[in-house]
C-alpha cells in the first residue's frame, strides 16, 4: 500500500464526507495528508483516526472563502514537509440556499461561486508554485455531476460545478509542460455517514431506478479514483472530466421509465 509513499497531499474539506474518504485512502497509501477544513475538532478526529491506523496526517485550519487562510495553508504546509505534490480541491459549501434563475438573488449567486468556483480557482493558483518548484504534481478538482445536464434547481451550484470542469481542462492545457497535471472528478449520489439521514428515501429510489449498478455510491468510491490520478499511475492522464456515478449519465433519460415497463425503447 505504497502507491503515494513519500508524496504530501492537501485535501480541502476533509473534515467531513467525500473529503474524509479520499483523504483516509491517501494516508493508507502511504501519503502525508494535510487534513482541513473549518471545524477543528471533526479535522483531528480524522487525523487521530488516521494516525491510529498507521498513517500520517496533520489537520490544518482553512475557510475556502478566505484568501489569506487560502495561502497559509500552502505555506505551512511547505514549511512542515519541504513541499506539496497533490492538492485535492473538495471544498464547497453545498447547503448554501439555490434555487431557480427567477428564486436566486445576486447575493445567494455570489456566494455559492465564492464557496465552490473561486475558492476553488484560487487554491489552484495558490499551490501552481510549489508544485512547480517541487517539479510537478497532481491537481485533482471534485466537480459534480450538477454540471453534466439542466435541472429544476440548484442553478448557481451547477454552474459553479461547470466552471471547475472548464477550469481543470485550463489548468491540464497551460502547466502540463511543467508536469504539472490536473484532472476532475464528478461524483454521482454518494451517501455518507455525514448525509446519510438526511436523503430522503425517495431521492434514494429516483437514483438508484437510473444508476446501472445495484448500490448508491461512497466516499471510498471517489477516494479510489483520486489515488489513481494522484500517484504516478497516471502520468499520461491530464485534462480529463471523469464521472464516478454508477453510469447515472451513461445512458438516455427515459430508461428508468421503460425498464418499469418492462419493455424497450425501440
Amino acid at each position: 500500500m505504497d502507491r503515494l509513499k513519500g508524496k504530501v497531499a492537501i485535501v480541502t474539506g476533509s473534515t467531513s464526507g467525500i473529503g474524509i474518504g479520499i483523504a483516509k485512502l491517501f494516508a493508507k497509501e502511504g501519503a502525508k495528508v494535510v487534513i482541513c477544513g473549518r471545524r477543528q475538532e471533526k479535522g483531528q478526529a480524522v487525523v487521530d483516526e488516521i494516525v491510529k491506523d498507521g498513517g500520517e496526517a496533520v489537520y490544518h485550519f482553512m475557510d475556502i472563502t478566505a484568501i489569506d487562510s487560502i495561502e497559509q495553508l500552502f505555506a505551512d504546509t511547505a514549511k512542515q514537509f519541504g513541499k506539496i505534490d497533490i492538492l485535492v480541491n473538495n471544498a464547497a459549501n453545498v447547503a448554501l440556499k439555490d434555487g431557480r434563475v427567477d428564486e436566486l438573488t445576486l447575493e445567494m449567486w455570489d456566494n455559492i461561486f465564492q464557496s465552490d468556483m473561486r475558492g476553488t480557482f484560487y487554491a489552484t493558483k495558490t499551490v501552481l508554485p510549489y508544485l512547480e518548484k517541487n517539479g510537478g504534481g497532481s491537481i485533482i478538482n471534485i466537480g459534480s455531476m450538477a454540471s453534466c445536464s439542466g435541472d429544476l434547481g440548484s442553478t448557481a451550484y451547477a454552474c459553479a460545478k461547470a466552471g471547475v470542469d472548464k477550469l481543470t481542462e485550463y489548468t491540464a492545457l497551460q502547466y502540463g509542460k511543467k508536469n504539472i497535471r490536473c484532472n476532475c472528478v464528478r461524483p454521482g449520489l454518494i451517501v455518507t455517514p455525514q448525509n446519510e439521514a438526511y436523503v430522503p428515501q425517495a431521492l434514494k429510489d429516483i437514483f438508484l431506478d437510473n444508476i446501472m449498478v445495484n448500490r448508491y455510491g461512497c466516499p471510498e468510491d471517489i477516494g479510489h479514483l483520486c489515488v489513481y490520478l494522484a500517484s504516478d499511475e497516471s502520468a499520461y492522464v491530464t485534462g480529463q472530466i471523469m464521472n464516478v456515478d454508477g453510469g447515472l449519465n451513461s445512458h438516455v433519460s427515459t430508461v428508468a421509465q421503460f425498464k418499469a415497463m418492462k419493455s424497450r425503447t425501440w
